[in-house]
């Protein structure tokens, strides 16, 4: 379901799309490290400002220097980033959603399910080791894409219209305004405070419980403990519903599911 209402948003704002090492194409935008997060002896803002109340898509992530992504943990916590020089500081907004792709490993083909991998030995874990794991930790969904065969290409089965997915997004959106309505600085679930969280994300003691297991067997953080219950509160506006139920929480954990074995800490 959230997903599905992601792909619409997508279609509806500007993406700006990053690639590494690129040279300039069309509309997209392609940099390097300190255009990634801005800087220069005189400041300038970096792409994660100019995507600023948008989307920020950054292509092939382990590709980008460990460096210039450890470095967006901060706009990325605090929505906006802070560049310092000797006589001066200067704050951007950089309010963003970021959405990032990777392949499973250099070759493509780790965990494909009819293919082989090709990667020597101890490739994979170099490759995963270059997204760190308080990189990880802030980004609210994780999904594992596989391949598609064929028979689901030539399907003639219907999918959901994008107009009822649009319907239940605007909804969610005004529940989550009018939760909201005395802070004009929140807009959204995913900017609720650790506190505001506990206030409102309340969940069942059978979801206690289902949330103890995932965070012990997963081993994640506060900090993901904080980010599955927003993105379960948000998961429970979409379907219209007053409390977070087992079920929208049980699919908040599914998005943070992939094996944190071989991430680096």
């Amino acid at each position: 379901m959230i997903w599905q209402c992601f792909k619409l948003i997508f279609s509806h704002i500007e993406v700006f799309c990053v690639k590494y090492n690129c040279k300039s194409d069309g509309n997209k935008r392609y940099s390097r490290d300190v255009a990634l997060v801005g800087g220069g002896s005189n400041p300038q803002p970096g792409e994660i400002s100019l995507a600023h109340n948008g989307v920020l898509f950054l292509d092939e992530l382990p590709e980008f220097k460990r460096s210039a992504l450890e470095v967006m943990r901060q706009p990325l916590e605090e929505r906006r980033v802070t560049i310092s020089r000797a006589k001066f500081t200067v704050d951007y907004p950089s309010s963003f959603m970021l959405v990032a792709s990777m392949n499973p490993c250099p070759c493509g083909y780790f965990n494909h399910p009819e293919k082989e991998c090709v990667c020597p030995p101890g490739v994979v874990q170099k490759y995963l080791s270059k997204i760190s794991g308080p990189l990880l930790d802030r980004i609210d969904l994780h999904v594992e894409v596989t391949p598609v065969n064929f028979n689901e290409l030539a399907s003639d089965r219907l999918a959901e219209k994008s107009e009822l997915i649009r319907d239940r997004v605007i909804k969610a959106r005004e529940i989550q305004a009018e939760r909201f309505g005395s802070r004009p600085d929140l807009h959204a679930n995913a900017q609720m405070s650790p506190q505001m969280v506990r206030d409102i994300c309340k969940i069942t003691p059978a979801g206690q419980n289902l949330l103890k297991k995932a965070m012990e067997k997963l081993g994640l953080s506060a900090r993901a403990y904080d980010r599955i219950l927003k993105v379960a509160r948000t998961i429970a506006d979409l379907a219209g519903s007053e409390e977070i139920q087992l079920e929208h929480l049980a699919e908040a954990i599914h998005f943070r599911s992939l094996d944190r074995e071989g991430w680096a800490g």
